[in-house]
């Protein structure tokens, strides 16, 4: 079993510290530590090892980028993923030898995880019969070598429900992870990406044992 990559959240908004911790480890593939001050992050930072970064643009005690730049003297290559307020008029990456990256809150859990997935390398899932690669947005055959090629949102589909594992993932949840909580989304958008996900990975699209509709949501066959 590969080890859990480890990550150090830095923001001092305790409830979403929270949140990202319990998410972030829910399947263990992340192990997380988190702090409030940039003080106390760049003093972790030089006494653990932690595989990813990511830091709140605005602390209590400073600037996320300048602490980015200080930081990463003392991370070396890992990844820096900066956690910005929604609108705010920051740079694209690359971000001028401090940050590797850029997500607008409120996070998405999905979006985040494939990010760090992203900056990580993390190799391919494997979902029924397919390998899952939600980087290149493909599934690929194991026995034929068959691409298939999903959109943006069949790949968080699929990503969201692979890290949920054996559990049933809610409509409602689905919808806020996938879309986010404030678009206002009807569920029968869901189900019809559904309907053309199990169109494209199912032998039978009408009897899914891959995708499968269960009392509550949906979930992946294991």
């Amino acid at each position: 079993m590969t080890a859990a990559r480890r990550v150090l959240i830095v923001d001092d908004d305790a409830a979403l510290r929270c949140s990202l911790v319990e998410q972030l480890e829910r399947d263990g593939e992340f192990a997380c530590c988190d702090c409030d001050t940039g003080s106390r992050a760049l003093e972790l930072a030089a006494a653990l090892h932690f595989d990813a970064f990511l830091l709140a643009a605005a602390l209590a005690d400073g600037n996320g980028w300048e602490l980015a730049r200080r930081m990463r003297s003392v991370a070396g290559a890992a990844p820096i993923i900066l956690l910005t307020e929604l609108g705010a008029d920051l740079p694209r990456p690359p971000l001028a030898g401090s940050a590797d990256d850029q997500i607008a809150k409120p996070l998405r859990i999905g979006e985040l995880v494939a990010r760090l997935r992203a900056h990580l390398g993390r190799a391919a899932a494997r979902i029924g019969p397919y390998a899952f690669d939600p980087d290149a947005k493909l599934l690929i055959a194991e026995s034929t070598g068959r691409e298939v090629r999903l959109t943006e949102k069949e790949t968080a589909i699929l990503d969201y429900l692979y890290r949920a594992g054996d559990r049933v993932t809610g409509r409602e949840t689905l919808l806020g992870e996938v879309w986010g909580y404030q678009a206002g989304i009807a569920t029968h958008t869901l189900e019809t990406h559904i309907y053309r996900l199990r169109q494209k990975i199912e032998r039978d699209p009408g009897r899914a044992e891959i995708l499968v509709t269960a009392p509550g949501g949906y979930r992946l066959a294991p």
